[in-house]
């Protein structure tokens, strides 16, 4: 069975794997900047998993997603720096365009992107979510094992935490309210 499996793949499935294991470690931190690193991190691994699988929309937008999460953290909520990354994503997606499967790394870009630079709290983790959702068909598509569990671990963790905010919000609306009316981006 395995005779018949290039180096590549077994690459890229590899970097899949390095990927979900970090992935695991950088969701279970309480530690921002840890998180940070490690999700920045995870995206190397998963940029080289779509080099080795010859995805290359992909492998480019994830590396554009490395930039994005240190732009969004340094420059929260303007539009100005988001547009830049948008741009830089639809260029980048013209010139790697291979297939219709590259609209899910787009798609998951543009909404990534979105949620990071614009929103907070229950409307940024379903941004994120749908952008996980997005990779993980993709991943699924290009067949790679460790991505696809990665981002089904980031829809899960995205599911269960917009739970447990609004189970939050419902039980102590006022604080809820304190941090909108303290929120930039409110």
């Amino acid at each position: 069975m395995l005779e018949n499996v290039g180096y590549s793949a077994v690459a890229g499935q590899l970097c899949g794997l390095v990927a979900l294991a970090i992935c695991v470690v950088a969701f279970a931190s309480k530690n921002d900047d840890r998180l940070l690193v490690l999700l920045i991190s995870a995206n190397v691994a998963f940029a080289l998993q779509f080099v080795f699988f010859e995805s290359w929309t992909a492998a480019a937008l994830t590396v554009l997603v490395i930039v994005r999460i240190v732009l969004a953290r340094r420059y929260l909520g303007s539009k100005a720096v988001m547009a830049g990354v948008l741009l830089a994503s639809g260029i980048a997606a013209a010139v790697t365009w291979q297939s219709w499967v590259d609209i899910l790394p787009v798609a998951a870009m543009v909404l990534g992107t979105v949620g990071m630079f614009l929103m907070r709290g229950i409307a940024m983790r379903v941004f994120l979510g749908l952008a996980a959702l997005a990779w993980m068909l993709n991943n699924l598509l290009i067949g790679t094992i460790g991505g696809t569990l990665a981002e089904a671990l980031i829809v899960i963790t995205n599911i269960i935490t917009i739970i447990r905010l609004v189970r939050a919000k419902r039980k102590y609306p006022e604080v809820f309210e304190d941090v909108e009316q303290n929120d930039p981006l409110a």
